[in-house]
């Protein structure tokens, strides 16, 4: 089983996402490859492949950070993307609780060091044939808006006569996405559970993942 523990979105909070990033999708042909908005999710640990029966102790780990934390008041704002393929929206409110949270429920296995949360909209299709960029932040120190807010950083620009430096057009393309996203801001809900999920890959639609839960935990500090 691929695991992993996330919040989901409100339905209000996706739904304005949705609206928003409706232009920029239209207008943007074939070049990334969109998310599920059904499947979005911010991750606080990935668990990776565990055998069966995992599920009861990783619920069991989760709940322990879960239990020191209270309800978070949480929204989406700013963009930023990794490596110049991976467009993401990145998340304002309650972030000094919820980084304690993702430390909480990562483990010893978790080889993934997740302090930046963030919902995935969009992939280059580059990702599938290499190829390197930059990691895109709109914002500002360590992608970190004002307030701690996640996601709001530097750009790189390329030369002073504004050139960009060779490339994927793609990379191109998700910093012009990030720069245009930089002022989004939705609606604040309030996350009051952690999903754990399975991910089984390529059963979605478009070939995506498709993510069942299978276990939740209830925030109750």
């Amino acid at each position: 089983m691929r695991l992993f523990a996330s919040i989901r979105p409100s339905e209000e909070a996706r739904e304005h996402l949705v609206a928003a990033l409706r232009p920029i999708r239209d207008g943007n042909g074939p070049l990334l490859r969109w998310t599920d908005p059904d499947q979005w999710h911010l991750t606080l640990a990935f668990y990776g492949e565990r055998p069966d029966g995992s599920v009861d102790d990783l619920a069991a780990h989760i709940g322990v950070a879960a239990g020191s934390v209270r309800p978070l008041d949480v929204h989406l704002r700013g963009a930023g993307s990794f490596s110049g393929r991976t467009l993401w929206i990145g998340v304002g409110g309650d972030t000094a609780e919820l980084r304690h949270l993702m430390v909480g429920c990562t483990d010893e296995e978790d080889a993934r060091d997740r302090r930046r949360a963030h919902l995935t909209v969009a992939r280059s299709r580059a990702t599938e044939r290499g190829g390197r960029g930059g990691d895109r932040r709109s914002g500002g120190r360590r992608g970190q808006g004002r307030r701690g807010d996640h996601g709001r950083g530097d750009h790189s620009r390329g030369g002073r006569d504004g050139s960009r430096p060779a490339g994927h057009p793609e990379s191109f393309l998700l910093d012009d996405l990030v720069r245009a996203l930089s002022v989004y801001e939705g609606p604040s809900w309030r996350a009051t559970e952690i999903e754990l999920v399975q991910s089984r890959l390529g059963e979605g639609r478009s070939g995506g993942p498709l993510h069942d839960v299978v276990a939740t935990v209830p925030l109750t500090g």
